[in-house]
């Protein structure tokens, strides 16, 4: 969302997806009909930035967390990709492959109404075309990991009488766990439409063996006489994968076309994001002209083992997930005492697990890049990180903590959109390191910090921002060779 908030659509992103007062609470129930034995509570939107009682109430940043369905954020992706000067998109053509030589890329796709071949010439290619990357392929890329953690089979569903008959209140997410069957609903557009998955039991290899209507009715707790209609499904494998490689020359791979991994939480398409706005503004600053070529090696260095980090994290909350939908007590639905009790410990142990993924500052802003060629390290260390937890931190290659200035912008908000050099000292005398950044024609604006509340973070007079909000530098006193400090972030250092 921070990312949206800078390239100005943010506000139609959050108005899009659910009913405003749709609780995008994720509870943990028997059947959708059953008993509730866990929620975790997540406002609605209407409440996203009045209700800070739940677990990531406290979120860091003027965009907290919003829950929506890709069938609701791709076509506003889609219009504003559209309307954004340089920006071609060709609808009903297949990519066939691409050569590359010295100079840039000629790609080959084929129109798939008339037939015709097209050959799109360019100074790079970016392979963003998922787990069966073609692009990846070419750059001689293997993906990497655990190759099966989970087999679920997922049916994309109309039934208008559900939402009458599940348990209330609401939530966004139910995950479903009963003697017989595990599975997980989503609410897609808070009325008629959802998502139900149906996790296969170990023993259940063939997709094809699992009866999908009676897992759903099973589920959903259901009989014969409920209707519902079958939109669309997918069989699928969920894996930890990671490309062993991000790049070759001037073929770059992002996304699901670099990394493949259980999707808890929206991880995937945040990372995938994240990978783009990454490799965006080091390819912008070799094209303006003020970065040479090097700089693009900053990219799989710095992205790759975040990638690394972000799956472990998923494939780790995955195999404690699988332990507990596959431990079901078989009394957990008796009406009895022992029955009581079996829900009261499910459905404690189940929260523990589950906020993590999702109330998970942690994982948004508390990586960091610590093998990055163009940032200037100093002797702290990052501060390590959980799914939930993180410490903000200035550490060159953090994430730049946020605090509101004066006069109410957030400081996210008073960045420009290239480098920016936060001076909380005004008597700092910055002209060398702006007039070096002058002539080697490096954006850097200044930034006099003016504010109620300095996180305890920020502890040094200068800290500078790049352009992805990562900090590149650090110090109390102006650099003594401003001019080699430019050229360090600007991937030119000899």
């Amino acid at each position: 969302m921070e990312i949206f908030r800078r390239l100005g659509f943010a506000d139609a992103v959050r108005a899009a997806g659910l009913p405003d007062d749709y609780p995008n609470d994720v509870v943990l129930r028997t059947r959708a009909t059953g008993y509730e034995l866990t929620r975790i509570h997540i406002p609605c939107r209407r409440d996203r930035f009045t209700d800070t009682s739940g677990p990531d109430g406290w979120w860091p940043t003027p965009e907290p967390p919003h829950r929506i369905n890709q069938i609701f954020l791709e076509p506003i992706l889609a219009t504003n990709a559209a309307a954004t000067r340089g920006i071609r998109i060709v609808s009903r053509t297949e990519f066939l492959g691409f050569e590359q030589d010295a100079d840039g890329v000629t790609a080959r796709a084929q129109d798939l109404d008339s037939g015709e071949e097209l050959t799109v010439r360019a100074a790079y290619v970016i392979g963003c075309e998922g787990g069966r990357s073609l692009v990846r392929r070419a750059i001689g890329a293997n993906l990497r990991g655990d190759e099966v953690i989970q087999r679920v089979q997922s049916s994309y569903i109309r039934a208008p009488d559900l939402i009458d008959r599940i348990t209330k209140p609401d939530a966004w997410m139910s995950y479903l766990y009963n003697p017989q069957r595990a599975g997980n609903l989503v609410a897609i557009d808070g009325r008629e439409t959802w998502l139900i998955h149906n996790y296969l039991l170990p023993h259940e290899a063939d997709f094809e063996s699992v009866d999908r209507d009676a897992s759903i009715r099973t589920l959903l707790g259901v009989g014969p006489e409920f209707e519902y209609a079958l939109l669309g499904k997918e069989d699928w494998i969920g894996r930890r994968l990671v490309a062993d490689r991000f790049r070759d020359r001037r073929a770059f791979i992002c996304g699901d076309a670099a990394h493949i991994w259980v999707p808890y939480a929206g991880y995937g398409m945040n990372a995938g994001i994240a990978d783009a706005m990454n490799l965006s503004w080091l390819l912008a600053a070799h094209l303006q002209g003020w970065a040479p070529e090097t700089i693009l090696g900053a990219h799989e260095l710095e992205r790759q083992p975040i990638t690394e980090q972000v799956s472990r994290f998923a494939m780790r909350h995955a195999e404690g997930a699988i332990r507990e939908r596959t431990t079901v007590p078989l009394h957990l639905e008796h009406d009895t005492p022992e029955g009581d009790a079996a829900r009261r410990r499910v459905g404690a142990d189940a929260y523990r697990l589950h906020v993590q993924q999702f109330a998970c500052a942690g994982l948004n802003y508390g990586y960091f890049y610590d093998r990055s060629p163009i940032i200037a390290y100093d002797t702290e260390q990052a501060p390590s990180y959980s799914m939930h937890d993180y410490t903000p931190s200035s550490v060159p290659g953090c994430r730049l903590p946020h605090f509101w200035l004066r006069d109410g912008r957030g400081l996210y908000d008073a960045l420009a959109a290239g480098y920016t050099l936060l001076r909380f000292d005004p008597t700092a005398d910055v002209s060398g390191l702006l007039s070096a950044a002058a002539n080697a024609g490096v954006p850097l604006a200044l930034l006099d910090i003016d504010a109620d509340g300095i996180p305890d973070a920020y502890r040094h007079r200068l800290v500078l921002s790049r352009p992805d909000q990562h900090v590149a530098w650090r110090a109390d006193e102006p650099p003594k060779h401003a001019g080699a400090l430019i050229d360090l972030i600007r991937g030119a250092a000899s």
